[in-house]
């Protein structure tokens, strides 16, 4: 029987680690409504339906990767918006695809809260490869070699 180490060690990858910040439930559902352009907590808490202590929780972590910005906006009470920073509003796309995955296979039908994009059609995301421009097709991925990232 071949030696296997005691403790397997997870593989490494960016998924893992993206997932890390923004791998839950009310973590994209924040940035959602971010992108929806709803900036107070009481908006967002609304929206998401998230208890107001896990929103207050993931909100930080959220700022503290800076996936988003808090700036105040009233002095009495205190209180503030927060905003998407460019690493924020990078994972539009991820957020989109998902959208998608979300009409195609969990609420077939009309989008009820749909993107329209500044052509006036409803946005609908679609995958394809940087290098040649094709569309990601059923399979069209292979894994590629692992790198090495201990020196």
């Amino acid at each position: 029987m071949p030696d296997v180490p005691a403790v397997a060690s997870p593989r490494e990858c960016t998924i893992a680690d993206a997932l890390e910040i923004v791998g839950d439930r009310w973590s994209l559902l924040v940035v959602r409504e971010l992108f929806y352009d709803q900036l107070r907590f009481s908006q967002i808490a609304r929206n998401t339906g998230a208890p107001r202590d896990v929103l207050t929780v993931r909100l930080r972590k959220l700022v503290e990767h800076g996936v988003i910005a808090r700036e105040q906006y009233s002095d009495r009470p205190v209180r503030y918006e927060y905003r998407l920073t460019a690493a924020g509003r990078a994972l539009s796309p991820v957020l989109l695809t998902l959208k998608r995955w979300g009409s195609d296979h969990a609420r077939p039908g009309a989008d009820p809260a749909p993107f329209v994009h500044s052509c006036g059609e409803e946005f609908v995301a679609h995958v394809h490869c940087r290098a040649c421009g094709e569309p990601l097709a059923a399979g069209g991925l292979t894994p590629g070699p692992a790198r090495r990232t201990d020196g």
